[in-house]
């Protein structure tokens, strides 16, 4: 351990900073251990290891140190934890290590679902996908992103120490979450770390099989490759072409497995285990290269193309070849030109790189972890789903809706029965008023009630255009029995609206001649009247009584008066069934 924080505080730019993290994150992590029985602080440290190599931000390498530092903490220990890094660290760092515990609230649907061996049928790529933009949601920037990948590659390092079903759920999450992510962002190196080592867990046999085999293959694809490039080097200085670099580099395992799945597990027809890459002064000389090799060596027309011209989404640019050499040998041959290289080669730290005009050739082993990342990236921040917000089912389906959507706009995204008789809604286990705004990763319950209909106030805060015409559409079936449907929308409403009040009042004259001016009094439930309660026979509240309503286990609402001794040991038990009530 002293050996790599000495090394982080040598190579950063400001080593009072990671001296100051490191101690923090020591006196936080001293009763924290993981499954291997090692400190907190080993792994903290490896996941800062990784990112410094990649040459980030001090704070970024700062954050990771300490990304643990709020895992596992009560509420109120959170928030005076959070206070105390802002306080020493500032608002970005404290930022960083708050999102951490945020982000593996998508765990939720794994754990919940892939407990047998069926979950992939349980968690279709649809699902999966929606993981990921819900991750990105959560994360709110870049730095965050490239920490949890960072730690992911080491946690998979070091799986040994769980229990079997943990060993499988991880390496899974990672490979159907994470490996996409890295993809999208273009991270190839880290994409290539966390795809081998999931590989190694989910498939131990294939692994070890595809390893075997890429050794023994790489080892005379290298010796190959080295004397065709001194021949490939002949024929473009012959041809005037200045050639800055020829390098080449292995094809990971995982993605060898999958063209050999592609072409039916024949090792002969995959030609890219090391592809070789030819970096020249400038695109007009890219072209003239590829132009070049194909007058030198027959080309494979079906694997020739154009990334330069038509880059890929990730904006990566390049020209791609497949060629027979002399003696017969299919090679893959990129070429590109020195930027372009840059950006393919070392991504994200590429950005840093210029900006802090580090000689990326000299320092290359430093920048090992990543590969690119599009421009818009370069500002780190997140905004992709700002308008959205990702909640998930109790089953861990997510469900995508406007920002600030209610549990109403959520119960008719799931089915417009549940949406017309939602009654109540409960968000992470606590029951909540129907108006309440959805945050991402709650896990959101609506309780039906097949005797109760939509409110017409529900239109004042529902969000999504799906919930506020399924109210209107509910209320038009049982406000009139007239057929107005020529009537503007406006008027529509209008009347609809005097409708029910008149209604309304009319309940209430009936219930004051029944009952009297004191037990015409209605009961408010979480801010809504006309839900069905109990009342508890141990203390009989009455109208004007200070009261509060209590899930039983049959799920039916009970109200007590607040001063009952016996709603007072049931708060204390269970203090997320306690339901906010009152009379009006």
């Amino acid at each position: 351990m002293p050996n790599k924080i000495n090394s982080i505080i040598k190579n950063s730019s400001n080593p009072k900073l990671i001296e100051r993290a490191f101690e923090f994150a020591k006196e936080a992590y001293k009763d924290k251990k993981r499954a291997s029985g090692e400190n907190n602080i080993e792994h903290a440290l490896r996941v800062a290891s990784i990112l410094d190599s990649m040459h980030l931000d001090p704070e970024v390498v700062a954050a990771a140190i300490l990304h643990d530092v709020l895992d596992d903490l009560t509420p109120m220990m959170k928030n005076r934890q959070y206070k105390e890094l802002e306080k020493m660290f500032g608002k970005l760092i404290a930022f960083l290590v708050e999102r951490n515990p945020e982000i593996h609230k998508i765990r939720y649907p794994l754990l919940a679902n892939l407990t047998n061996s069926k979950e992939k049928s349980k968690l279709s790529k649809e699902k999966f996908e929606n993981l990921q933009k819900m991750f990105f949601a959560l994360a709110g920037d870049l730095r965050v992103v490239l920490i949890e990948l960072a730690s992911r590659i080491d946690n998979l390092k070091t799986l040994t120490g769980l229990p079997p079903e943990k060993q499988r759920i991880y390496p899974l999450e990672t490979m159907m979450i994470f490996v996409p992510i890295a993809e999208k962002l273009s991270i190839w190196e880290l994409k290539s770390q966390l795809e081998d080592l999931s590989f190694s867990y989910l498939s131990p046999e294939k692994y070890q099989w595809v390893q075997s085999y890429i050794k023994k293959e790489y080892e005379e694809r290298k010796k190959y490759l080295f004397s065709f490039s001194k021949r490939l080097k002949k024929v473009l200085k012959k041809e005037r072409i200045t050639v800055l670099d020829i390098n080449w580099r292995p094809k990971s395992y995982w993605s060898t497995y999958r063209k050999l799945l592609k072409y039916n597990m024949d090792v002969e027809k995959i030609h890219d285990l090391l592809a070789l890459r030819v970096i020249v002064d400038n695109i007009e000389n890219c072209y003239k290269t590829l132009g070049i090799i194909h007058k030198y060596y027959k080309p494979l027309s079906e694997e020739i193309d154009d990334y330069i011209a038509k880059p890929r989404p990730n904006n990566y640019r390049s020209l791609h070849t497949t060629v027979y050499s002399e003696n017969g040998e299919i090679t893959e041959i990129q070429i590109r030109t020195p930027e372009m290289h840059k950006e393919a080669e070392f991504g994200v730290c590429a950005h840093w790189a210029y900006k802090e005009d580090i000689d990326l050739a000299k320092d290359k082993e430093k920048f090992e972890f990543a590969k690119e990342i599009p421009i818009l990236l370069k500002t780190f921040k997140i905004d992709f789903f700002e308008k959205q917000v990702f909640v998930f089912t109790p089953k861990g389906d997510v469900i995508i809706l406007p920002k600030n959507s209610t549990p109403v706009d959520f119960a008719y995204a799931v089915h417009s029965n549940i949406g017309n008789h939602c009654e109540t809604a409960k968000i992470n286990g606590k029951i909540v008023h129907l108006s309440q705004s959805l945050k991402n990763s709650d896990i959101v319950e609506i309780i039906v009630n097949k005797r109760r209909g939509p409110s017409s106030d529900w239109l004042k805060f529902v969000k999504s255009s799906l919930a506020a015409s399924s109210i209107k559409k509910e209320l038009a079936k049982t406000a009139s029995p007239f057929k107005i449907s020529k009537i503007p929308s406006l008027i529509k409403r209008k009347v609809f609206e005097i409708s029910e009040k008149i209604a309304k009042k009319e309940r209430a004259k009936k219930l004051y001649k029944a009952k009297g001016p004191e037990k015409a009094k209605e009961i408010y439930v979480t801010g809504q009247k006309g839900i069905l309660v109990n009342i508890a026979k141990c203390c009989s509240p009455k109208p004007d009584d200070e009261v509060s309503g209590y899930l039983s286990r049959f799920r039916s609402i009970v109200l007590h008066k607040k001063s009952c001794k016996n709603f007072q040991k049931l708060a204390k038990e269970s203090p997320d069934k306690v339901i906010e009530a009152h009379w009006e």
